[in-house]
């Protein structure tokens, strides 16, 4: 028995992955404002929450892509 999603279903999956990603690019950035925040902030935790932050975006992008790609 094959299962096929609907354009809608992967409309709705694609989305949600999307969603999730923007929840974590937004804690990553909240976690940017608290190291930044300290008397002394550590340069190399900075560094990678920036690199986690482009990550998350160019996934968000990947699946941007994927997004247009179906049918609407």
């Amino acid at each position: 028995m094959t299962i096929t999603l609907t354009n809608e279903e992967k409309l709705t999956v694609i989305s949600q992955h999307i969603k999730n990603l923007e929840f974590n690019k937004f804690n990553l950035e909240m976690s940017l404002v608290e190291e930044n925040a300290r008397l002394e902030p550590k340069s190399d935790e900075i560094a990678s929450i920036n690199t986690q932050i482009d990550d998350v975006e160019a996934r968000i992008t990947a699946l941007t892509t994927e997004l247009n790609k179906l049918p609407k």
